[in-house]
């Protein structure tokens, strides 16, 4: 498999408290199978979608206090992991966790955009990236949800290279951002009507489903909580999700769309 240009969503992993319970519920409500736990690095279990891997959960470290927070973090291509944390840091945003190898697997860091997203550096080793994109019960789209976009753009534009397109809608502020071909990551503005002031900036991941209806239903059976949605649109019909450990995602059936595809500018 040849590398991923730089900027490039590649994997995504949460921590969840409850890890049995975050097995039973996205296995239902994606249909996930979960592989062996790797006690050499934390208990770390990868998740697949028919034998192909799509993500990874973990429980938390010994000896953290309290229960940490579920979020689902994003980690992009990069080819020297080192590097990419300098210029995150010289376009203003933040290194949370340094750069460190994993075995074999490869290199990662954890880091924040200026306005508080927290992305995660992936430099591949053994271990690729995502096996499966754009199928039912996989990685499908991103957004950077932000209130200060007038920070957020030019940093991603400038730490990944990324060229950008605003699409033409006045009651919208989106934007979406490419590597030359086919858009890799989506930008909202957080309104104050849609988003209490308590709510961060976050990176918001996206898996496709068959059906988001049905997808909705599973999640709420098993004491998640629907946002928004299910809403059609030229992209999909989607649905933003809190799972019962208040980690935040959507679900999109890409094929069942409605209306013109937006014009970007």
């Amino acid at each position: 498999m040849a590398a991923s240009p730089e900027g490039t969503p590649v994997w995504a992993d949460a921590m969840f408290s409850d890890f049995e319970g975050a097995k039973t519920f996205y296995g239902d409500v994606l249909g996930w199978t979960f592989g062996e736990s790797s006690t050499e690095f934390g208990n770390y279990t990868q998740a697949y979608k028919n034998g192909k891997a799509v993500a990874a959960i973990v429980p938390p470290m010994p000896g953290q206090d309290g229960d940490p927070k579920s979020t689902w973090c994003l980690y992009f291509s990069s080819p020297d992991v080192a590097a990419t944390a300098e210029k995150i840091r010289d376009a203003g945003g933040t290194v949370v966790m340094e750069p460190m190898q994993v075995g074999d697997f490869g290199s990662m860091c954890i880091a924040q955009d200026p306005t508080g997203a927290t992305f995660g550096i992936w430099q591949p080793g053994q271990h690729k990236g995502f096996e499966l994109e754009g199928e039912s019960g996989s990685y499908v789209w991103a957004e950077v949800f932000t209130r200060e976009p007038a920070k957020t753009d030019p940093f991603y534009t400038t730490v990944f290279g990324y060229n950008s397109k605003k699409m033409r809608d006045e009651d919208m502020d989106y934007r979406v951002f490419d590597l030359g071909a086919d858009p890799v990551l989506g930008r909202m503005v957080m309104t104050a009507e849609d988003f209490p002031p308590e709510i961060p900036p976050y990176i918001q991941l996206y898996f496709a489903v068959d059906n988001c209806d049905k997808a909705v239903e599973a999640a709420e059976r098993l004491d998640g909580r629907k946002v928004f949605g299910p809403m059609d649109s030229p992209f999909g019909r989607f649905a933003a999700i809190l799972d019962p450990q208040g980690a935040a995602f959507a679900v999109i059936d890409v094929r069942t769309t409605v209306g013109e595809m937006p014009e970007m500018v």
